[in-house]
């Protein structure tokens, strides 16, 4: 068996040479990815979302194929500019005109609506607060009413005891005056 040994140099260059390539075609799938998203494309962009060191986004095989794409997307944004599907200065400031009125518009409705929803709730707290104060008022003078036959009843009965208590005492008188009397007449014979 010929196998030739492997100095712990070969190891490590071949360990290097492997990581390299990794992180190059990390780089290389980063700026696909970027370009396909529509993010912007720059060497410390694709440096930071690839997570490798900046020096390497420079590095000769690299750095051409992020030169390449960032020539593609200023072609592709000059070419939807000159297509005019992005909006000009002057149609999204006259954009911003416009929602600002409509943010105007939108917040004096919401006063005004505020506003009658206040009057409005005013006006059912009034009108519940003359309602309970009309039954209160009902309840008062049923009371006054109830209170004042109950009043009359008892100054009936009152004065029916008083005419008793009258008939009585003079009963009482009569029997005393009887009763003198008959003492008298005994006390004679």
């Amino acid at each position: 068996m010929s196998e030739v040994k492997r100095t712990p140099g070969d190891v490590l260059r071949e360990t290097r040479r492997k990581d390299s390539q990794s992180k190059r075609a990390k780089v290389l799938a980063t700026v696909d990815a970027m370009k396909a998203k529509g993010e912007p494309i720059t060497f410390l962009a694709v440096a930071r979302a690839a997570g490798v060191s900046r020096w390497l986004v420079y590095a000769e095989g690299v750095r051409e194929h992020i030169e390449a794409a960032m020539k593609s997307q200023t072609k592709s944004e000059r070419r939807t500019k000159q297509a005019g599907r992005d909006a000009s200065a002057a149609s999204l400031a006259t954009d911003l005109a416009l929602v600002r009125e409509e943010n105007k518009a939108l917040r004096e409705e919401r006063d005004r609506l505020r506003k009658a929803v206040q009057r409005s709730l005013g006006a059912q707290l009034d009108q519940a607060g003359t309602k309970e104060l009309t039954a209160r008022v009902n309840e008062l003078l049923a009371a006054v009413e109830r209170i004042t036959l109950e009043r009359n009843e008892i100054r009936a009965e009152r004065d029916e005891l008083k005419r008793k208590l009258t008939e009585a005492e003079d009963d009482l008188a009569a029997a005393r005056a009887a009763g003198k009397e008959m003492f008298k007449r005994i006390n004679r014979t």
